[in-house]
Parts: C-alpha cells; sequence; structure tokens
C-alpha cells in the first residue's frame, strides 16, 4: 500500500455556499441565494420499515455510500406534490469508541443521552438555506427522546477516487459551516491518523481492518467490499493479515496521512422557546483552514 499525498491544491468553495448531494456527487449551493420555503417540508421520524427507504437514500446520494451504525433517523419531506418526497436524511448514531461521546458529554450516558451526528444528506434540488431548519427540528424531536448532547464532525482533508479516466475527487473536504450555523461548540480537532483510503475514495476504517485480522464478526462482508473494488477471494485458512496486506497493494489502496476531523458539539437545553444554548468554545475554524 503506497503512501499518498491529499494535500492538494483545490479551490475552495465560497464562504456563504452549503453542500448538497446526489448520486453520491457534492454540489453547492449558495446561502444567498435563499429560496428555502419551510411550509414546502416536513420533518419526520423515520422507523420501523421506512428505514429502508433512508437507508437506500444515504447509500445512493452519501459519497461513503454506507450507512453509519444509526440510534435516531430522520428525514425531509417534500410535501408539494401529491404524494411526499424524501430529499433529506439525517441520522444520529453510535461512534466507534464510547469516549468520543463521553470526553465533551462526562456527565451524559453515552448512547442513551448523547449521540454523534453521522450522516446529514440533502439532495441538491433543495434551496439554501435549509440545513439549519432541518437540524433544528431533529435535534428537537431527538431532545423528546432524551438526548441531550450531539457531537459532529467535519472532514477538511479532501478526498479522491480512481475512474478509468484518472483521478475524481470525491469530496472536497469541509470545515462543518453547518454546525457553526447551529451555533455548536468548537472542540478543535481529532488526533492527526493514518488512513487507509480504498480505489472508490472510501475509508477502511480500523475497527474493520481489525475484525478482518481476527476473524470478528462482520469480516466476511468487508471481505466481499474489498473483492468488489477487486480483491482475490480469501482462501480458506489464510490469515486475515497476510490477505489483507496483499489484496491492499493489489487493489491500489492508498495510505493517507490525515490531519484531524473538525470536532463540534451541542447541548440540547431547549426555554420556553426551544433554543438550544451551549456555552462559548475555541474560535470557530474557517474555510482557509481546511487544510
Amino acid at each position: 500500500m503506497n503512501p499518498q499525498n491529499h494535500q492538494l491544491a483545490l479551490p475552495l468553495p465560497a464562504p456563504d455556499t452549503c453542500q448538497r448531494w446526489n448520486s453520491g456527487r457534492h454540489s453547492w449551493r449558495r446561502t444567498s441565494e435563499g429560496g428555502f420555503d419551510h411550509r414546502e417540508y416536513r420533518v419526520v421520524a423515520v422507523a420501523g420499515n421506512a428505514i429502508a427507504a433512508a437507508r437506500s437514500f444515504v447509500q445512493t446520494h452519501h459519497y461513503s455510500n454506507t450507512w453509519p451504525s444509526v440510534s435516531l433517523c430522520y428525514g425531509l419531506l417534500d410535501v408539494t406534490g401529491v404524494v411526499p418526497r424524501l430529499v433529506g436524511v439525517l441520522t444520529l448514531g453510535v461512534p466507534m469508541r464510547q469516549a468520543v461521546l463521553t470526553g465533551p458529554f462526562p456527565d451524559l450516558l453515552p448512547y442513551r443521552q448523547s449521540l454523534e451526528l453521522n450522516r446529514l444528506v440533502l439532495l441538491d434540488e433543495v434551496k439554501a438555506p435549509a440545513e439549519s431548519w432541518f437540524a433544528a427540528r431533529c435535534f428537537r424531536q431527538a431532545h423528546a427522546h432524551g438526548i441531550r448532547g450531539i457531537l459532529a464532525h467535519s472532514d477538511p482533508q479532501p478526498r479522491l477516487r480512481q475512474t478509468p479516466n484518472g483521478p475524481e475527487l470525491l469530496f472536497p473536504g469541509h470545515v462543518g459551516t453547518i454546525y457553526q450555523a447551529l451555533n455548536m461548540q468548537y472542540l478543535q480537532r481529532t488526533r492527526a491518523r493514518t488512513l487507509t483510503v480504498l480505489p472508490d475514495g472510501s475509508v477502511l476504517a480500523e475497527r474493520t481492518i481489525a475484525k478482518i485480522k481476527a476473524n470478528d464478526s462482520g469480516h466476511a462482508g468487508a471481505e466481499r467490499r474489498l473483492e468488489a473494488l477487486g480483491a482475490r477471494p480469501r482462501l480458506p485458512g489464510e490469515p486475515g493479515d497476510r490477505w489483507l496486506t496483499e489484496i491492499l497493494s493489489q487493489i491500489g489502496a492508498v495510505a493517507m496521512r490525515h490531519s484531524g476531523n473538525h470536532r463540534y458539539a451541542l447541548r440540547l437545553r431547549p426555554s420556553k422557546r426551544e433554543r438550544f444554548l451551549i456555552p462559548a468554545g475555541f474560535p470557530h475554524p474557517k474555510r482557509d483552514a481546511t487544510r
């Protein structure tokens, strides 16, 4: 697995832009263009059989094409037509480690009173500025379920994927403008680390790597994902670490040094007017600090 430098000189979006997604590709809308009319939309809790539709929406439109560990899910419905149509999804769920939540919220029970905002996907047709309106109403519903703390991360580092025509920008990186608009407290960056980036631009998580090496539950699904990218099947009895080392090089995975994600936290403390207040934190990062 060869190292790759993703510290690219890429044009940054204008400061007053918000991100949208469609079929795994991002786009930008200027918040100054406006046009969002909340009367045309409804925010609903998604559960039961409806989760399948939300999962499909996220896997289709988010650049990672993955569905995280979700505890609470909310949908943004366009209600202008005869049949309401799903145009956005926000999920709150469980991070890889409990300490991710207990660090900023030591007084809250992780997974029961605190969760991570792990997906926020709006179609590019949704006008600006819809994110903060949508997220605030999701948080209000989450508070009714007992959630008192929400953590969010923004990845400032661009991500590439390999195509037959050469590298393609998959994800430009962002500093968490939506979280700043929600008045979330900035907690500075997570630790710097080296990521294993697959040819499709997704990251092979450390937890997934450990599952393959130890034959833990879930390793078979992870191996099928790598086979879909061109890896040979793992032979019966073949050690996971040996197989992984070989196929990562075979499929063109790269080691990317990552400078750390931006972290934001929000305490849900509704007043009579359902406002969500937090104490002052570190200064918010700006777009020119994304590398």
